[in-house]
């Protein structure tokens, strides 16, 4: 199963909506959606029930994040080329180096690493394991969307473009 293809998928990202992700302000605001989530899992300890209305709003935030912003209009800046790049890595993978391949998916797994600790610390409600947990989480993925830049540079230095991005998302 390919994660990266099904969380696309999850999130129905058409071409309109990566556009709109690809503008500044989806891109590093999309960065609140885990830190918004767990403050809405911890939150059953003040508000009990009420804690899954929390969720839901913070999973609608994952959701509509990449939908709520004006399609990006400048394609030089580092979100709109890690959108871009990421565009390539879900559908022209075998046109990506395998070093890039390879790093893409160290960094996922390094982003893994974190859910334990973060999962451990919001079952205790530890904010040490909560925070150590995030940081795992957030920092390899900031490095992801950072490798995401560079592999897109390398598929426009290759020939690529927006267009064969858009020829290949329904």
């Amino acid at each position: 199963m390919d994660i990266y293809r099904a969380s696309e998928k999850l999130m129905s990202m058409s071409n309109e909506v990566w556009a709109r992700h690809a503008n500044p302000w989806s891109a590093w605001s999309r960065f609140s959606c885990l830190p918004l989530i767990v403050l809405a899992i911890w939150s059953r300890d003040w508000i009990g029930g009420w804690a899954w209305l929390v969720l839901a709003l913070a999973l609608f935030w994952t959701w509509l994040n990449p939908r709520l912003f004006a399609t990006a209009t400048d394609w030089d800046t580092w979100s709109a080329k890690g959108t871009s790049g990421e565009r390539v890595f879900l559908h022209h993978r075998t046109q990506i180096a395998p070093h890039h391949r390879r790093v893409a998916y160290l960094l996922t797994a390094a982003a893994a690493v974190g859910l334990p600790p973060l999962a451990y610390g919001l079952w205790v409600l530890s904010p040490g394991w909560v925070i150590a947990g995030l940081v795992l989480t957030i920092l390899p993925k900031l490095w992801f969307v950072d490798r995401m830049v560079w592999i897109w540079e390398d598929f426009q230095r290759d020939g690529g473009s927006l267009e064969d991005l858009k020829q290949s998302v329904p």
